[in-house]
């Protein structure tokens, strides 16, 4: 027969849709439960490929789904492959399917391109059920003269099922997938090699340990050192059964159904029971050819692994002003378990790297479960206001635990945390401003809202009580003219960041000197009818103003007591009203700051 020089399997993902190309087989799902497999599927080739034959492909076939009564199904997945750059467009029972993943792969001898395709189908099948499942509108035909010369004319799909069961052992179901294949040449006498790692196995019991394989391309009638090994624990076993023999792995069979016309594509479980001991955590599959190739898609092992697996989220961190204690709400879940996870089982607390407290789950959580807790944590002084706060499920504080777990790599659970402490300040000044009588000021404070920060983020307010600034209500909102009926009076500043500080500052006035009006018309117009002096009267409450004609005759004195001198001579011979004219004043302010009296003239218009 002739050789077929040909490398194809696919990646396969349930992302978005991608072209993809060769990748080594990698760990895809994990499913923990009382859980099985099993594969359906068939071939569109009507016979073994030989030298241009067969001339034509199927363009649909069908396969029966018959699980038990009590299987409910928990994933599905359709792959379907062949000649050419890939047929995206096939029906499932009727359904047209387009595939998540589309791979394609050029043959190393022929440059001839072959492709896979995978779908999620989960809710199809589950839809569906058991009963006939039918591909179709796979039409590889125009192809297959390109293809025959080299005898790689192929196409076929296959189902894989994950179904769970009561009555089944707690096991773990682990999907690898990826893109590697056997590529042999027998005229030079190489034969290849491939080895895929299985990562992730943690077996309690070896009891209906099972390994399957989805592979294209493998021909019952080449088998020149084909061959199918498992190794574990550093022993090496080659798989054989009754369709598959130890030296003819890949030869169109599938085990589910006992059928050995699956022309160019594999769908076969073995049983790995007397190869795995407990305890076992990884394996190895490897496979080699000295002429046939073969496309590895899709690797499925189910072992019995009655284990836990715990994991741990922290929620709504809450703690007080200037204190270092946070509550935290946490939640451990057993989900991805295959065992109930046992109660006191340890959780310990960490800031950064230093432990800080231990606590334990109260019940056995089941399967799937999960159980809420709260904890009042106290944050060493040592540790910065900021700062990162892990909590490891499992751990007795030193980072060991108690409890074998199916996964010991998702144990914990880490959240930002900020201490709140009342916010630093600047100081503020006093605020000076002229006395507008009997102490009465109007002042603008308003550029202390930002003076008063050391952080942006600072929300400030201003009070005229410390309750007030304590309780933030009552807030001044006329910063910029703000009236002070007396002083000097204290302002209160609220500076909030979460926490809070309450700082202050003064309102003082100062007696700035008096404006003297010196134009007085009395006549009763209400315009200039005194000797008028702004800022005097309420604020220099002690003056004395002396009033004097121009030749030194002493005239009028006025205080605080006293209206505003109108023209009116005191003690007057003859008129008490003086004339229009010239007059003299001298004021005392008889105040610290204005040791020397102020002194001037007016003039009286009548």
């Amino acid at each position: 027969m002739l050789k077929k020089l040909l490398c194809l399997i696919f990646f396969l993902e349930i992302l978005i849709p991608t072209l993809t190309k060769a990748q080594d087989i990698s760990l895809f799902t994990q499913i923990n439960g009382r859980y099985d497999f099993t594969f359906i599927g068939n071939t569109m080739g009507p016979d073994e490929n030989s030298f241009q034959y067969p001339t034509f492909l199927y363009t649909q076939s069908s396969a029966t789904l018959n699980l038990g009564p009590n299987d409910r199904i928990e994933r599905a997945y359709l792959y379907w492959a062949g000649s050419g750059a890939g047929d995206t467009d096939v029906k499932l029972n009727g359904i047209d399917m387009t595939p998540d993943i589309l791979s394609t792969v050029v043959g190393t001898s022929s440059n001839l391109t072959y492709f896979s395709a995978f779908k999620d189908i989960t809710s199809f099948v589950q839809t569906t059920g058991n009963g006939i499942y039918t591909l179709s509108e796979f039409d590889l035909n125009s192809l297959v003269t390109s293809y025959y010369n080299n005898a790689t004319q192929f196409a076929g799909w296959a189902i894989l099922v994950v179904y769970e069961n009561p009555a089944l052992t707690l096991n773990q179901i682990n999907i690898y997938q990826g893109l590697e294949a056997l590529s042999p040449n027998p005229a030079l006498g190489i034969i290849d090699y491939m080895t895929i790692q299985l990562n992730n196995l943690y077996l309690i019991s070896n009891t209906g340990a099972k390994i399957g394989f989805i592979a294209w391309e493998g021909d019952r009638f080449i088998q020149e050192s084909e061959r199918l090994s498992f190794t574990a624990n550093s022993v090496t076993n080659v798989l054989s059964n009754p369709l598959n023999p130890s030296n003819n792995a890949f030869n169109g069979t599938n085990t589910e159904t006992n059928a050995t016309n699956l022309y160019n594509m594999d769908l076969d479980v073995y049983s790995i029971e007397n190869y795995i001991v407990p305890g076992t955590t990884s394996a190895t599959v490897s496979l080699q050819s000295a002429q046939d190739y073969v496309m590895l898609n899709t690797v499925v092992t189910k072992l019995n692994s009655q284990l836990p697996d715990a994991t741990i989220v922290l929620e709504n961190p809450s703690s007080t002003c200037n204190s270092r204690e946070v509550t935290i709400d946490f939640t451990v879940s057993n989900l991805n378990s295959t065992e109930v996870l046992q109660a006191n089982t340890p959780i310990t607390f960490y800031a950064g790297t230093q432990a800080i407290a231990t606590t334990y789950t109260q019940n056995i959580i089941p399967i799937g479960g999960s159980e809420n807790g709260t904890i009042t944590l106290t944050i060493p002084s040592t540790i910065p206001l900021t700062f990162t706060l892990i909590a490891n499920v499992d751990d007795t504080g030193n980072g060991t635990g108690i409890r074998p777990e199916l996964i010991e790599t998702n144990n914990s659970f880490q959240i930002e945390i900020e201490l709140i402490v009342s916010p630093t300040f600047n100081n503020l000044n006093s605020l000076i401003s002229c006395n507008l009588g009997l102490t009465r000021g109007v002042f603008d404070f308003s550029s202390y809202s930002e003076l008063v920060k050391t952080n942006s983020s600072h929300i400030v307010s201003f009070h005229e009580s410390y309750n007030d600034a304590v309780q933030n209500i009552n807030a001044i909102t006329n910063t910029s003219n703000y009236e002070a009926i007396t002083t000097p009076k204290e302002i209160f500043v609220r500076i909030d960041n979460g926490c809070f500080a309450v700082t202050s500052f003064l309102l003082l006035t100062e007696n700035c000197p008096p404006t003297v009006y010196n134009a007085v018309s009395p006549n009763n117009d209400y315009s200039n009818d005194t000797f008028f002096i702004d800022g005097l009267r309420d604020i220099f409450v002690n003056f004395e103003l002396l009033i004097y004609n121009r030749w030194g005759k002493h005239l009028w004195t006025g205080n605080n007591n006293k209206p505003d001198w109108d023209g009116y001579i005191e003690d007057g011979v003859g008129s008490t009203l003086a004339p229009a004219g010239t007059y003299y004043y001298i004021l005392y302010l008889n105040d610290p700051n204005y040791s020397e009296p102020l002194t001037g003239y007016l003039y009286i218009n009548r």
